[in-house]
């Protein structure tokens, strides 16, 4: 069956689309200019995008400044796209220029094209439906999009902060499980002083809601929208009524409470928002990336390492070599950080580049921003699921450690001097004699005092446990 075609017209010229297309001649010529990343807009996005042009129908006919009969078709368009159809017709490029016009191009002519066929027209008969005079009315892009990229960033953190919540409550039962068990402390990789395995995992666990904390205190700026700025913050062609309700209407729809930016000028030019989102995200990351270093450190081996954890077995972990287990879910908790902390040097040169009363670079800060989130969310997932769950410790491995080193020295600093103490540890460690026999021989400490001070359990806790 041969394929049919439309002719549409704007004010560059005319082009042939696909007749079945949804899309009009801005998103065609959009698709055209864009052939940047290979991957369209979030869908996550486009959904926001759709919520916003609802409620301007919805706020537009109830105050009879849209007709009822496009209002409705125009609602039941973005119903029919909110319940998943029509996806394949948002084809632009995630990275666009134009400050995101053509992600809102797209978003308007498939909603058109949906009601004008719902009111019983042919696809592309704008008299019917307008998409720039109906589905767009009383909007900018300028506030359409930085508003629904607010909307996806809330959406997208709900599930990132789910999973913060569970990997904190795993490393938290690790700390307790591990918490009568004795390893050697270290720093810059040489041994320090004796602490609990289950302090370890509970400073991983206080890092993780730390970085929960700060993301969610970052995201109180994104309810703060500037919808009914129009385009650089006067409200021009914004009429009263919907100034005053689309905000609300916004609320209601999405279960936030969004507020109308105070000044829309600063609402509409600045990004900073966003810049501060992602530097909560990078500094998670670099939480995230810091612990995975160290469970694969504590597990590495595991004959020949430090061997004081077993990571679970996940897969083969060579293609040659029999018997190889890999620590990959930390690996790749790494390889998630490091792309976070690029996208965070992408969106902090994008939020600094807008100029005057817009940022053209919002579709870019997007599109690094939404694919950080989702990253970060899939990384901490595994890592709760496929790793820290199923971490068990090497107790002997670990009490070895502790028995060979001469760390404990540092506890008699206070009594026999940095100087004696650091005497002892050096005939300890050429010799190989115990620090607790070498102060013993040499008269310098009564035996039942030193083996108090020796305590290693009492070692690990400030002022000998006793506070």
């Amino acid at each position: 069956m041969e394929k049919e075609f439309r002719t549409e017209s704007d004010s560059v010229g005319e082009l042939s689309l696909d007749s079945g297309a949804y899309y009009g001649i801005q998103t065609l010529r959009a698709k055209g200019n864009f052939e940047i990343t290979g991957t369209k807009l979030t869908f996550a996005f486009v959904r926001n995008v759709v919520i916003i042009k609802k409620a301007a129908a919805i706020v537009n006919k109830s105050y009879k400044l849209l007709d009822e009969t496009k209002a409705d078709a125009i609602i039941a368009a973005c119903d029919e796209i909110l319940h998943g159809k029509h996806r394949r017709d948002f084809i632009v490029d995630a990275v666009q220029g134009g400050a995101g016009t053509s992600a809102n191009m797209n978003v308007n002519e498939v909603i058109a094209n949906i009601a004008i066929e719902h009111l019983g027209g042919k696809k592309g008969d704008y008299s019917i439906i307008s998409p720039n005079d109906d589905v767009n009315m009383e909007q900018s892009t300028n506030d359409v999009i930085p508003t629904a990229g607010k909307l996806t960033v809330l959406s997208l953190s709900k599930e990132l902060i789910s999973e913060l919540g569970h990997l904190h409550t795993a490393l938290m039962k690790k700390a307790q499980e591990f918490d009568g068990i004795l390893k050697m402390g270290r720093t810059q990789l040489q041994d320090a002083v004796p602490m609990r395995l289950g302090q370890a995992f509970h400073a991983f666990a206080t890092s993780v809601a730390r970085s929960k904390e700060r993301i969610e205190a970052s995201l109180a700026e994104m309810r703060n929208v500037n919808m009914g700025a129009t385009a650089i913050g006067t409200a021009i062609n914004a009429r009263e009524a919907y100034f005053s309700h689309i905000t609300e209407e916004l609320s209601l729809i999405t279960g936030e409470k969004l507020e109308r930016a105070a000044d829309l000028f600063d609402g509409t030019q600045n990004v900073d928002g966003f810049a501060a989102v992602s530097g909560t995200l990078k500094a998670l990351a670099i939480n995230l990336s810091k612990m995975c270093n160290d469970l694969r450190l504590m597990s590495s081996g595991p004959r020949t390492g430090l061997g004081e954890i077993i990571l679970p077995a996940k897969q083969n972990g060579s293609s040659i070599m029999p018997g190889k287990i890999n620590p990959v879910i930390p690996e790749v908790v790494n390889q998630v950080a490091f792309l976070v902390i690029g996208h965070d040097v992408t969106v902090t040169m994008a939020a600094e580049a807008g100029q005057l009363e817009l940022n053209a670079f919002e579709p870019v800060i997007f599109y690094q921003l939404f694919e950080s989130m989702r990253a970060l969310t899939g990384a901490v997932k595994t890592l709760t699921e496929n790793c820290v769950v199923g971490i068990t410790a090497n107790r002997e491995r670990c009490a070895e450690w502790v028995n060979r080193s001469v760390g404990i020295v540092t506890a008699l600093n206070p009594y026999i001097g940095y100087l004696k103490a650091a005497e002892i540890a050096k005939e300890s460690l050429k010799t190989g004699e115990s620090i607790r026999s070498i102060v013993l021989r040499e008269g310098l400490m009564d035996e039942k005092k030193l083996d108090e001070i020796l305590d290693p359990l009492l070692l690990t806790e400030p002022c000998g446990g006793r506070l």
